[in-house]
């Protein structure tokens, strides 16, 4: 199986995870909104101990949201977010986004459309660059 690594966008925080997830959601609840920052959140989910922490665990801070079954983890340093045990500690949630290697898994599918972000759609249909526009 191949190995995947991954890390925050400082690099304090940086672990390593088995190409084996069992789903693929693009979630666009609005709780996902608010502990990313954006549109959506990308997570792949995988067994519990499908990670090997290889620096920064120590800096990684959890956050679980209260009276829901919603959590979110990131580097206290930088803020990214990185992988993180659900509350019930049986799955492990891996943001794609902190990943350096590209998973196999595609996502499954779009989850909590009806709650997307007001002007996501205008976002996709916007002019495309390569770069900061000109």
């Amino acid at each position: 199986m191949k190995r995947l690594s991954g890390q925050c966008l400082c690099g304090d925080v940086s672990f390593t995870c088995e190409d084996n997830f069992d789903e693929f959601h693009l979630c666009h609840c609005i709780q996902c909104q608010k502990t990313s920052g954006s549109a959506h959140v990308a997570n792949l989910f995988t067994h519990r101990n499908n990670i090997t922490w290889l620096s920064g665990k120590e800096r990684v801070s959890k956050f679980d949201v209260p009276g829901r079954n919603i959590s979110t983890a990131f580097c206290s340093i930088c803020g990214s977010p990185v992988p993180y045990l659900t509350q019930d500690s049986m799955t492990l949630i891996v943001p794609a986004g902190c990943l350096d290697t590209p998973p196999t898994m595609k996502p499954q599918d779009t989850i909590f459309w009806h709650e997307r972000a007001s002007w996501y759609e205008a976002g996709i249909e916007s002019p495309k660059f390569d770069g900061f526009p000109t």
